[in-house]
């Protein structure tokens, strides 16, 4: 029993507070079940939920106890908040999303129920991770200016009055963003590369997604991906929101995309623009200088799954030696 418990990892977990499903289940209910969850996947864990406020302070103290490991719940603006703490951990650092979109936990392999989810983590394996930097702000997955941080403000809007229903607030986010969105004019630097350009959004994500649900295969990749939408009125910007729902985006006419390991935006429009950072938006002055942090961080990622060795021609016992 004793070398049992001595076996045991340990982890501890620190909620935030405000998350939707901490709200839906109280505080304590939800501590409990995560406490319930982890000993079942066979860990330890200590729970904390603490208010947004005291989600760095809580977490300095989780990383500087080098018996456990880090876990940080919440969504991807929480994950953002917490990385200039969780930066600085010399560990693997875990991440239950308990978010609306949840982009770096879907890109983790973190899907499921709550309970899957930690046991995903319980049998994980670190994986090195990129993050950005802009003006030293940093971000783990996305940034964008236009359309995008629109879309960021109104989606947390329509939070607020349509929370029985995550698809009617998406589609009340997405048409009051496509009606009021505003052409930027730019000047940006990429890959040595200068242009100006009139758009209707950009997009700064850390390494390439694909696919219909915005998934990265890596990442590690050392590069930023920016993707320009075009300014063609309210027709190519219903046809964007389109193609990004159906996985189509990447041949759009209206996009264009690039890459590079460096990239400076300057806002040619006005001197102040709201700008989206894993779904937080600021307000914030040009020129907007984003710059990688390679394997910045140590994550904890879901273990994939097995193949299932094919099944032999004959029995086993009449398997001749090769």
């Amino acid at each position: 029993m004793l070398e049992t418990q001595a076996q045991q990892r340990c982890f501890r977990v620190i909620a935030n507070a405000r998350a939707g499903a901490v709200l839906e289940a109280g505080a304590d209910v939800f501590a409990q079940r995560i406490a319930t969850a982890f000993e079942v996947a066979g860990c330890r864990a200590a729970v904390e939920v603490v208010s947004p406020r005291q989600l760095q302070e809580r977490l300095r103290a989780a990383v500087a106890d080098e018996g456990v490991t880090t876990v940080i719940a919440g969504g991807d603006g929480t994950i953002n908040g917490a990385l200039p703490v969780l930066i600085g951990c010399k560990r693997p650092v875990g991440v239950l999303p308990l978010g609306t979109v949840n982009v770096l936990g879907r890109d983790l392999g973190l899907v499921g129920t709550l309970e899957e989810q930690i046991t995903a983590v319980c049998q994980g394996a670190p994986v090195a991770m990129d993050l950005g930097s802009v003006n030293g702000r940093l971000f783990h997955s996305i940034s964008g200016m236009g359309f995008f941080s629109l879309m960021a403000r109104q989606r947390e809007y329509a939070r607020r009055r349509f929370p029985f229903s995550r698809l009617v607030a998406f589609l009340f986010a997405a048409t009051r963003s496509i009606l009021f969105t505003h052409a930027i004019r730019i000047e940006m630097e990429i890959a040595g590369e200068r242009r100006q350009v009139q758009a209707d959004a950009v997009l700064v994500t850390v390494n390439q997604f694909d696919g219909a649900e915005w998934r990265r295969s890596r990442l590690d990749g050392g590069e930023f991906e920016v993707h320009i939408l075009d300014t063609g009125g309210l027709l190519s910007r219903a046809k964007a929101a389109f193609s990004m729902l159906t996985g189509s985006w990447r041949s759009s006419h209206n996009l264009v995309s690039l890459t590079g390991t460096a990239v400076t935006i300057i806002r040619r429009d006005k001197r102040r623009g709201h700008v989206t950072f894993d779904g937080e938006v600021e307000r914030s002055a040009s020129p907007f200088a984003y710059r990688l942090l390679p394997g910045a961080l140590q994550v904890i990622a879901a273990r994939p799954a097995e193949p299932e060795p094919e099944p032999l021609p004959y029995p086993a016992e009449y398997q001749f030696p090769s």
